[in-house]
């Protein structure tokens, strides 16, 4: 299993990117799993529903099985956010992973940029960044830049750039 990220900004375009570049590397025979990380409380489940009255009632964990699916929800209680390799290891095996968000661990990135977002770059700040995705020329970046049309080239340097899950560090410093 080899780990890549897209870190960015918030209305940068992360998540449109993901998906269009899942189908590209499916298609190029690759299993492809994906973690998401929300910045706010979220459920997957509907209040009412008999999974979501379990963990009200007070479950830790929840699992709802399907023929077609199953989930497991985990209830951190007072405990901490797991980090990012903890949630690595739970994932089934596939060829790559693609981790959106957690931009301040320590794992292979693509920065997802727009300047129409009014942030900064990303990439000056952590050398985890191995390319960024535009809309726009970046003549000032360090790193290659790839526009965010280009998504078989994106998906050329996720592969190119992943790493095992043994070769990824934990969360970065911040200052």
């Amino acid at each position: 299993m080899r780990i890549i990220g897209l870190a960015g900004w918030s209305g940068s375009g992360k998540t449109t990117l993901v998906t269009s570049v899942i189908p590209v590397l499916v298609q190029r025979g690759l299993k492809v799993a994906t973690v998401k990380h929300a910045h706010h409380e979220f459920d997957i489940d509907q209040p009412g529903k008999d999974s979501w009255l379990h963990r009200q009632a007070g479950a830790c964990e929840v699992a709802v099985v399907s023929s077609r699916r199953w989930a497991l929800v985990h209830e951190l209680g007072q405990e901490p956010e797991p980090p990012l390799g903890e949630i690595l290891q739970k994932l089934s095996p596939a060829d790559l992973v693609i981790v959106e968000g957690f931009k301040r661990h320590a794992h292979p990135k693509l920065e997802v940029y727009r300047a129409s977002v009014g942030k900064p770059l990303l990439h000056p700040g952590d050398d985890c960044i191995v390319a960024l995705a535009t809309d726009a020329p970046l003549p000032q970046a360090s790193v290659p830049v790839l526009m965010l049309d280009d998504i078989e080239g994106i998906a050329n340097m996720l592969q190119a750039e992943a790493l095992s899950l043994d070769q990824i560090g934990p969360p970065l410093e911040t200052a």
